[in-house]
């Protein structure tokens, strides 16, 4: 998922170069947001179409549209009157002092639409990323939930884009998750706990750069580093089952490193 995040966003840049070219040739008002959505969207699924074919996310596939993506997006800049002036550093490291207020709509309404989405077909894409097979047999749309998947990691790449950079937001989608699965006993507890690490690193990242006057993207990914060093640490407490529970041993319906992979507890 990390390298899919990392061509996602890549694509996503070409995007972003794809309206500001349309702006400058065809005198449009295009928002480089609007272009990076569809480009990143088209991009999730042609990936999705060849890890059909291919049977997994290859990393030379990957690794070809990422540079290619990235590729398409500097030719573009270059042949945009103003060059690389016309503001695309701000989309390549990200910058607080870009996101307007119709940027900021733009991520609530993202957020209300993969959040509602991932909410209503919690179980069916659970069951699908860890068992496609079982799935299928359980005559689930597999295509369908994995084309989802992709797609809704497409939305989230570009809407946190502005504020991230391309360089720096694939990090969001793994670092968390990776802080969170150190100490959750259950995949419904790294969920919260991925949204927790996340909501923190995101603030006191904020509060970092604005205090010091550094770039947001880079402070909030430190901090979320941070947050997996403690994660670590914490993971070595011998009393922290307790709070969060201890992961059970491997059994159907749970994944190798225990977390549950059947929705939790039955409702």
């Amino acid at each position: 998922m990390s390298m899919l995040s990392d061509t996602l966003a890549h694509t996503a840049f070409a995007g972003v170069a794809v309206g500001l070219f349309l702006n400058s040739a065809l005198s449009l008002l295009l928002s480089p947001l609007l272009t990076a959505f569809v480009v990143a969207v088209v991009t999730a699924l042609l990936v999705e179409l060849l890890v059909e074919h291919a049977g997994a996310y290859t990393d030379t596939s990957l690794a070809m549209v990422l540079t290619g993506g990235f590729a398409v997006g500097s030719i573009l800049i270059t042949a945009t009157d103003g060059g690389i002036s016309v503001g695309i550093d701000a989309y390549l490291f990200g910058s607080l002092a870009t996101v307007s207020t119709a940027n900021v709509g733009i991520l609530v309404l993202m957020s209300l639409i993969v959040g509602g989405l991932v909410t209503l077909t919690y179980r069916p894409l659970l069951y699908v990323t860890f068992d496609a097979t079982a799935a299928q047999a359980a005559r689930l749309n597999v295509r369908l939930y994995k084309r989802l998947m992709v797609v809704l990691t497409a939305l989230v790449v570009v809407s946190a884009m502005q504020i991230m950079g391309v360089i720096l937001v694939a990090a969001m989608l793994v670092v968390p998750v990776a802080a969170a699965t150190q100490l959750a006993g259950s995949f419904k507890q790294s969920i919260l706990l991925a949204i927790i690490a996340a909501e923190f690193a995101a603030i006191a990242g904020v509060t970092l750069s604005y205090v010091y006057g550094i770039a947001a993207g880079g402070s909030i990914v430190v901090a979320a580093i941070a947050v997996y060093v403690v994660a670590l640490g914490a993971r070595r407490l011998p009393h922290r089952h307790l709070i969060l529970g201890r992961p059970r041993s491997l059994r159907p319906g749970r994944s190798r490193d225990g977390l549950e992979v059947d929705g939790g507890e039955r409702e």
